[in-house]
């Protein structure tokens, strides 16, 4: 009881220091990685499966620490902040569903409440995390770190920009078997079989789906950046859209032909 207390104590405060910096504000990565450490204590001894994203989470945001440590990027203090606004529209999420707040995007509610379904895959849950947090959070945590600069910087600039932009997917890409491994099979080791019946071709088909999702994140971006208020509108609607789509097909909503708005 006492360690629940103390993960409970912890979590409140380090929740109040990241609902102070506000929605796409930064959340450092100290920050971010002992947050998600004591969800994970917190919520897999409840079985809350939505510690099956975080689980995936905190490998990628663990693996691109080192990348960024290691500079192997063009520019790593870009990516860093990048990275920590990435985190924050996380938390702004979790924290309005946990505080039942309207402020919620749509796509993270569909997320969320998956988990409380009895009959939600493992894989589903995984998936749809990262949906939301790909296909709708990306594309406004790189609005935030292109906006300010995107005028003024050259056509190798932001070529630069794309090229940090798509390095991560190697990072993702490296990540995948070890998400397959460490988190599916626990969860569900009957995944396992398939996972051996399919050799590399599921980790491959993963990350091809997650680098397409990326590579569209990045248009979605850009055209954001040269929209006219209007037009932007339009664009953020469409980003919505698109995402609550994609959480639909994963929960298999719209039946077998509706897969294909995966892609």
């Amino acid at each position: 009881m006492a360690l629940l207390q103390k993960i409970r104590y912890n979590l409140d405060h380090i929740s109040l220091l990241i609902n102070r910096q506000g929605k796409g504000n930064m959340v450092s990565h100290e920050l971010a990685i002992d947050r998600i450490r004591l969800l994970i204590n917190a919520w897999e001894p409840s079985q809350d499966r939505r510690s099956i994203f975080l689980n995936c989470y905190i490998m990628m945001t663990e693996n691109m620490m080192a990348a960024l440590a290691a500079e192997d990027f063009e520019d790593t203090a870009w990516v860093s902040d990048l990275l920590e606004r990435f985190a924050g529209y996380y938390f702004h999420a979790l924290d309005a569903y946990e505080s039942d707040l309207p402020a919620i995007p749509q796509v993270w509610k569909v997320a969320f409440e998956a988990t409380r379904l009895p009959h939600t895959h493992v894989l589903q849950n995984l998936v749809l995390g990262v949906n939301a947090h790909i296909n709708y959070d990306l594309v406004f945590a790189l609005l935030d770190v292109l906006s300010p600069e995107w005028n003024a910087l050259s056509p190798q600039q932001r070529l630069m920009r794309y090229h940090d932009h798509c390095h991560v997917n190697d990072i993702i890409s490296q990540t995948i078997d070890r998400v397959q491994d460490q988190i599916i099979d626990r969860y569900d080791p009957e995944y396992r079989v398939i996972d051996t019946l399919l050799g590399p071709l599921d980790e491959w088909m993963t990350s091809l789906l997650i680098s397409d999702w990326r590579e569209e994140v990045w248009k979605h971006a850009t055209q954001l950046l040269d929209a006219n208020e209007t037009s932007r509108k339009e664009w953020i609607h469409r980003v919505e859209q698109i995402a609550m789509q994609r959480a639909h097909a994963i929960l298999g909503q719209g039946g077998i032909g509706d897969v294909v708005e995966l892609i």
